[in-house]
């Protein structure tokens, strides 16, 4: 089911500015973030750990975007939007017939389903949906909106796709398969190293359809293990898209902005099912503020990383295992049932993710700031020694 947010990104407005100025001087002179103290969570605004934002806030520099361009909120966006699709392929090395701009990465995630749906329907081909469980589930809302049935491979042992076992159903299927993969993974923050990909993205079959959504990949750039399904799009290879956002490492989920990549005879298939304008003028300026923004995204990894190792040192302590992560949350073990825990969190004013079955044994934890995961890992201590971790 989809993930309702329950809360939106708060823009603050001193002053209007002039409505132009140059993205990456502006990012290069700002603050990295404004957002630097810690105030003890109360039940009117709880420690939010549930799903997986940056605690950081928008940056300095996209902040500044955004008040430089309200005076222009009276015109269309479309200069600023055909220059986010510019600098989104300039970061790839990709052409700008290869980028499609989503109000997150969510309705990029429905174009590529409902088009390949489409597709499949004009053809006259059975057509279903294949995905490993649990993973974020918005596709199999946007599936059942086209009363096509989905088929779900449960994980493996070590909560690691079965990519043999979810090939098989591909292979067969009398029909399209439309096979959606999240890498690296939601909820479990693992990573599928490319080595186990390449073979199937160096050779896609004619009736298989690849969605890989790397909302997360920022986090795993720089491991060894993964290697961008980005790199295929840019190469020309057909039946593959590949989503992103903008909403985690770059903190903008409020905004809602998301893209899509895909070879060009693909995107130009699949753009018409994206909304001609759905992305809105303080998106796309705070968006290329922070796609600029090299210190703000380098500390950005920084914070997140700190918090990891903060986390994975008191879970070994605690004895409680846990998932590897290559994100900005972290899978974990809890005592009993994940419901219970949530609510015991909650009366210490702590929101944590919510249940993925049938692993109710686990928690879904974002890893929010160093001072936010010291508040968590002392409620923590004393979920101890109340016997409740």
């Amino acid at each position: 089911m989809q993930i309702n947010r329950r809360r939106m990104l708060q823009l603050a407005a001193a002053g209007v500015a002039a409505g132009f100025f140059n993205h990456k001087v502006l990012a290069e002179t700002q603050p990295i973030t404004a957002q630097t103290t810690f105030t003890l969570p109360s039940a009117e605004h709880p420690l939010l750990l549930n799903f997986n934002e940056n605690s950081l806030g928008m940056s300095a520099s996209a902040r500044q975007a955004v008040i430089n361009h309200l005076n222009l909120s009276n015109r269309y966006p479309d200069s600023e939007r055909e220059g986010l699709i510019e600098d989104i392929a300039k970061r790839f090395n990709l052409n700008t017939e290869n980028v499609g701009l989503g109000n997150g990465s969510s309705e990029a995630i429905e174009a590529v389903i409902s088009g390949w749906i489409q597709q499949a329907n004009d053809k006259k081909q059975a057509v279903q949906v294949i995905a490993p469980d649990p993973t974020f589930g918005i596709y199999e809302d946007y599936a059942a909106a086209r009363n096509v049935p989905v088929v779900k491979v449960p994980l493996k042992e070590d909560l690691s796709f079965d990519l043999d076992a979810i090939r098989s159903k591909a292979d067969q299927f009398d029909g399209i398969s439309i096979i959606y993969l999240c890498n690296p993974n939601n909820p479990t923050a693992l990573l599928t190293p490319n080595s186990q990909l390449a073979p199937w993205l160096d050779n896609i079959p004619e009736n298989h359809r690849l969605l890989i959504d790397e909302a997360y990949a920022e986090y795993a750039e720089g491991d060894p293990q993964f290697t961008s399904a980005i790199e295929w799009a840019r190469k020309g290879t057909e039946r593959l898209a590949v989503t992103r956002t903008f909403s985690k490492l770059y903190a903008l989920a409020g905004l809602r902005i998301g893209y899509m990549v895909a070879a060009k005879s693909e995107m130009d298939y699949l753009r018409q099912f994206l909304s001609a304008d759905n992305i809105n003028l303080t998106a796309a300026v705070a968006a290329r503020a922070t796609l600029a923004d090299n210190a703000f995204l380098q500390e950005s990894r920084r914070v997140t990383d700190e918090s990891r190792r903060m986390v994975m040192k008191a879970l070994d302590e605690l004895g409680l295992t846990y998932v590897a992560s290559s994100a900005n949350f972290i899978f974990h073990r809890i005592k009993g049932d994940s419901v219970e825990y949530a609510k015991r969190m909650k009366a210490y004013n702590i929101v944590v993710g919510r249940p993925f079955p049938p692993l109710t044994n686990y928690n879904r934890l974002t890893l929010g700031t160093p001072e936010e995961m010291a508040y968590l890992i002392q409620v923590w201590k004393e979920f101890r020694t109340k016997g409740w971790i």
